[in-house]
């Protein structure tokens, strides 16, 4: 069996940077082992299978080790796709996945992402967070399924080299870890051993959390904010009562075709 596949690098419009994904189009599910398999094959922190459904489409995410519940570069990067290489032509495209109806659509020569938003309550400062960081974090919160930590200041935030394995402890989604940009809004790593990422370049979903987090704290409802991975990426947010828009560009790094 012959399929189609992308590598899409998503929140930038240069190759090399951003986060990236791959997208493989389907026209009916392989089974789930086949795609565990595939994405283990592309060792990428993202791929993303998609079925027609209707005039929507059906959307899965696999790390190279486990399923995810929410993705966002791997749904921009999915967006580019249909919008770019099979010219999808509504203004908007729906996606039915694990966490919602997700939509994307097209934005000044970008894509804005509209997601659910999600809700946080600060929670102790543990000793075995303040060991993961190697640093006292200024506030830690609890998101849905993610634990995030306020850092002083952007210097701290890349300076930081996290014990990978006591992160595997924090928690078993991961970790988001933050600061007050210096010519930015806000800027963010995100660490998720457990499914097998390290350091994640560039995470949409995680601006659910710290969209919600940074409006309250700046009382601004439209940020800009940058991941300050090795790779970087710039993500432009919204807080939009309950949902979150996130926006950002992306661009075709390969296409194939791969075997099975």
């Amino acid at each position: 069996m012959k399929l189609p596949l992308y590598q899409v690098d998503a929140f930038t419009s240069e190759v090399f940077h951003g986060n990236p994904a791959a997208v493989c189009p389907l026209n009916e599910w392989l089974s789930d082992d086949q795609m565990h398999r595939i994405a283990a094959e592309n060792n990428l922190s993202e791929t993303a299978f998609y079925v027609p459904k209707g005039n929507d489409f059906s959307l899965r995410w696999f790390t190279p080790t486990v399923e995810v519940s929410l993705c966002g570069h791997a749904t921009l990067a999915s967006a580019y796709v249909l919008f770019e290489i099979y010219k999808y032509s509504d203004p908007q495209v729906h996606f039915h996945t694990k966490s919602g109806l997700l939509s994307v659509r097209r934005d000044n020569g970008g894509f804005v992402m509209n997601f659910p938003a999600d809700h946080y309550k600060e929670t102790p400062i543990t000793p075995l967070i303040t060991r993961a960081l190697g640093i006292n974090p200024k506030k830690v919160v609890q998101g849905k399924n993610i634990l995030m930590a306020e850092l002083s200041s952007e210097k701290e935030l890349r300076e930081l080299f996290p014990e990978i394995y006591t992160v595997m402890q924090v928690h078993p989604h991961g970790l988001i870890v933050t600061a007050k940009g210096d010519n930015v809004d806000f800027v963010s790593r995100c660490f998720f051993p457990n499914a097998g990422i390290n350091e994640d370049p560039v995470t949409g979903s995680a601006h659910t959390l710290l969209t919600p987090y940074w409006s309250e704290k700046l009382n601004k409802k439209e940020l800009k904010a940058r991941q300050i991975s090795k790779r970087g990426g710039d993500l432009n947010c919204s807080m939009l009562g309950d949902r979150v828009e996130i926006g950002g560009n992306a661009v075709l790094y390969m296409r194939g075709e791969i075997e099975i």
